[in-house]
């Protein structure tokens, strides 16, 4: 508790410039993240995130020392090349793209592995935080690295956000932002830059292992959540800042465990929360919902017998009646009667079942709209009649107001389905 209060209080300078760093690392990581996801590229993050490595080991031969001028320098012209590589080898060869990216991925992650072994086994003292770039350490990050790295990334945070619509273009139209007079080419050329950049400046305090997790994890946990591109960026960078500062909070307290992994476990368990309960996409959330959906669904049909024994000149149906319409079914059908009769849509006459003038106006509603859309198909798209029942009985529940009253303009607000039976209205006399 006592280095939680220290950690969270900002007690210590150092902490403040700490999280200040991940907060603008994992905003601007974020932003490109997000644009990343949405244009399908999230293998190209992970594997410019690997391909950093030689470049870094190249600026520390330069330099002599862990200088990050050198290190970022070497990383942004590693990942540079990388990502032309990929460009060319998928423009000319008949390669795959994950093929491509697969290739680069391993090769210069591999020969990253062979130069950091080399410089280990040189004696140079300064390789000992080397390590530290391939899980990460944002602890360990002094203060004229964060002023290096956080400059960074606010310089991404400010061409992202100045250029949204061009970037929002690129994602969702390309084509016709060149034919409105974009740039489209030199776009996309600008974000590959900002990836890169993106991807060089987490390299420290998260890892060249995990740096993609913190490019991909939080766009993808925030398009659970919503399908406007604002509120995904905002919900983006939220997960990916929360998960910055508690990876950090880990490792101020365990000094031994590195930044990246805790940052992608706390990432991993925005994202798996979001998959579970997020209100339109989440698994749970999707499970009651359609719960919810087949239950009205039951009624509805159960309603809709019950119009056309009236119809047949009866004044409702029998209990066992009903559970012959409905096998196996028998304790869906006694929750949905149950349902019907608190909410007067039903009344209970002995062993019969009727509706009351409530539950008529709904069950004719019902009817009209499962024989307006057997109409529809029959005269429109030129379907049989003993073919549309099917497809009517799964469309009457979801057809709106709108909808219905554009299917009788366009039917000519038709009196007979193609069975030649009534398509009821509310003046319809069932007497």
């Amino acid at each position: 508790m006592e280095d939680f209060i220290y950690f969270f209080t900002f007690q210590d300078p150092s902490i403040v410039w700490v999280v200040l760093g991940i907060t603008l690392l994992g905003i601007g990581s974020a932003y490109v993240g997000t644009f990343s996801f949405l244009d399908k590229k999230a293998l190209l993050g992970d594997a410019i995130s690997h391909a950093v490595l030689p470049g870094i080991c190249l600026g520390f031969m330069l330099a002599g020392e862990k200088n990050p001028v050198y290190i970022v320098t070497g990383a942004f012209v590693s990942g540079g090349v990388a990502t032309f590589l990929s460009s060319w080898l998928k423009r000319n060869t008949k390669l795959s793209e994950d093929t491509i990216i697969a290739t680069i991925l391993s090769v210069f992650f591999g020969f990253g592995i062979v130069l950091l072994t080399s410089l280990q086994k040189s004696g140079n003292p300064e390789i000992a935080g080397l390590n530290s770039f391939i899980f990460g350490n944002a602890i360990g990050i002094s203060e004229s690295d964060l002023m290096l790295y956080g400059g960074l990334s606010l310089v991404i945070i400010i061409v992202l956000t100045l250029m949204l619509k061009e970037f929002r273009l690129m994602v969702f139209d390309p084509e016709y932002g060149k034919a409105i007079g974009f740039p489209m080419k030199a776009i996309s050329f600008l974000f590959n830059v900002l990836m890169i950049l993106a991807v060089v400046i987490g390299i420290q305090a998260i890892g060249v292992v995990l740096m993609a997790a913190l490019l991909i994890t939080p766009g993808a946990a925030a398009r659970f959540w919503t399908d406007q591109l604002n509120p995904l960026l905002i919900l983006a960078a939220v997960f990916s800042v929360l998960s910055g500062i508690l990876g950090t909070y880990v490792s101020f307290v365990l000094p031994q465990m590195p930044t990246g992994p805790w940052v992608v476990v706390f990432l991993s368990m925005f994202a798996l929360i979001s998959f579970l309960i997020s209100p339109k996409s989440g698994i749970i959330s999707r499970y009651f919902s359609r719960k919810k959906y087949l239950r009205k669904t039951h009624r509805d049909h159960l309603m809709k017998a019950l119009y056309k024994a009236k119809e047949g000149g009866k004044n409702g149906l029998p209990i066992e009646e009903i559970y012959e319409l409905y096998p196996y079914q028998k304790a869906e059908t006694n929750k949905s009667i149950k349902y019907l009769y608190r909410s007067k849509y039903i009344v209970k006459n002995q062993a019969i079942i009727c509706l009351t003038e409530k539950g008529i106006s709904d069950a004719m509603r019902i009817v009209r709209l499962h024989r307006l859309w057997e109409l529809y198909l029959n005269e429109s798209m030129n379907i049989a009649p003993d073919h549309v029942h099917d497809s009517a009985e799964q469309l009457e529940h979801l057809i709106t107001p709108e909808l219905e009253a554009l299917l009788e303009k366009r039917l000519n607000y038709p009196t007979l389905d193609p069975h030649q039976e009534t398509i009821p209205r509310e003046n319809h006399d069932l007497r």
